[in-house]
């Protein structure tokens, strides 16, 4: 929670906290992905 701001949210709405979301966990799984290929080579 606290990586992806949803610890305290500052926008409103169901639509808004939802891109919020998937925004952040589309960033973790990119910072993932470049840990993973760091760790492979």
């Amino acid at each position: 929670k606290t990586v992806g701001l949803l610890r305290k949210v500052k926008l409103r709405g169901v639509q808004r906290v939802g891109w919020l979301f998937t925004f952040a966990a589309a960033v973790y799984n990119l910072v993932r992905m470049r840990n993973l290929v760091e760790a492979t080579t």
